[in-house]
């Protein structure tokens, strides 16, 4: 894979490349590609060269086609160069970095980088006495730019920077803020009664379940319902924890019936393992029942086949069988299904 890319590369410029084209040339040179899962091997090489620098994914919402899904276009990096910083200088350094990426990849020793680990290194020696601050705060201070360190398409140089020099990011005393998010506690009670949270995915249902609550007619009877903003959720609910007292929450989470929906439940799992986390059964069922309304599924979501089976397992036997028959179909339930006049019915 490194010999394709090497071939392609250019010694000034960024080249772009359509990652099922270069898949297509690798298939040609292996007779037994398919038997020996050469899509996995191919995943994982491109998941490699990214890593390193060699690739950078083009986030325009197109995609292979494939599972796992990989961008359907890449920018592939100019060749590597000679090296190009003075050895002395790195040898200073090596006490507290590690320039063994830079040995094997000479293209980054740029005088670009090289004011960067400098920035670097003159914080580090006061890093003690220094306070904890956001991410954009000190990447601004050091780097120059607030974005630099986060995953940004504007800087796809700064967010390996601290992998390439073998830096942890607590070093930097910077903490990646959770964003606030739109919440509604029940009338008449106070944070510290909260013990059940209900995020719901979709805007429309967040103010029918404010309605539902009101009247005592939702189900878990949550103190709390916030408003996840679909896939948002999954960077703002640590802010959950500098909002309101630590203590052992009972969170439902309920979105809709597609792959999306399925990722950002199974994720917010992943991500957060101390919290008890589950899906909003009786609200799903609900909507199961409005399968009627189903619709297409959007042609952008990415089928995971992990999270689509751990979504899965939470149902009954029939209900899987429903909803197998919605995926196969690229059949999906929008969560807008459920309104105040539909919810009539389980009353």
């Amino acid at each position: 894979m490194r010999g394709f890319i090497a071939d392609i590369q250019h010694p000034k410029q960024k080249k772009k490349i359509n990652i099922n084209d270069l898949e297509l040339s690798l298939r040609r040179l292996l007779d037994d590609y398919f038997e020996m899962e050469g899509y996995t091997l191919f995943y994982h090489a491109i998941e490699t060269l990214q890593e390193e620098g060699e690739l950078i994914p083009i986030l325009n919402k197109q995609y292979n086609g494939k599972s796992p899904s990989l961008s359907l276009y890449y920018w592939v990096n100019s060749k590597a160069q000679e090296s190009k910083w003075d050895r002395l200088e790195m040898m200073k350094l090596s006490n507290q970095f590690d320039f063994s990426y830079y040995e094997r990849h000479p293209e980054w020793q740029t005088k670009e980088e090289w004011n960067r680990i400098l920035s670097l290194h003159t914080f580090l020696q006061t890093s003690k006495d220094r306070e904890m601050v956001s991410i954009e705060e000190r990447s601004l201070e050091l780097f120059g730019h607030e974005k630099f360190l986060l995953d940004s398409d504007r800087f796809p140089e700064g967010k390996g920077f601290l992998t390439r020099i073998g830096t942890a990011e607590d070093q930097l005393k910077m903490v990646n803020y959770g964003e606030p998010f739109v919440f509604w506690i029940k009338q008449g009670k106070d944070i510290k009664d909260i013990q059940r949270v209900l995020i719901i995915e979709n805007l429309s249902f967040f103010h029918t379940s404010i309605k539902l609550l009101e009247k005592d007619q939702l189900d878990y009877e949550p103190e709390l319902i916030i408003y996840g903003e679909g896939a948002k959720i999954e960077r703002s609910f640590s802010f959950f924890f500098r909002m309101f007292p630590p203590k052992n929450y009972l969170f439902y989470y309920a979105g809709d019936l597609d792959a999306a929906g399925y990722g950002i439940f199974i994720r917010l799992i992943e991500k957060n393992p101390n919290c008890c986390i589950q899906p909003a059964l009786k609200i799903y069922r609900k909507m199961l029942e409005c399968i009627a309304q189903r619709n297409d599924q959007k042609m952008e979501q990415t089928k995971n086949l992990k999270y689509r089976d751990r979504f899965f397992q939470w149902f009954t036997e029939e209900e899987q069988a429903l909803l197998e028959k919605l995926w196969i179909a690229n059949k999906r339930i929008p969560q807008e299904v459920l309104t105040i006049e539909t919810w009539r019915k389980w009353m």
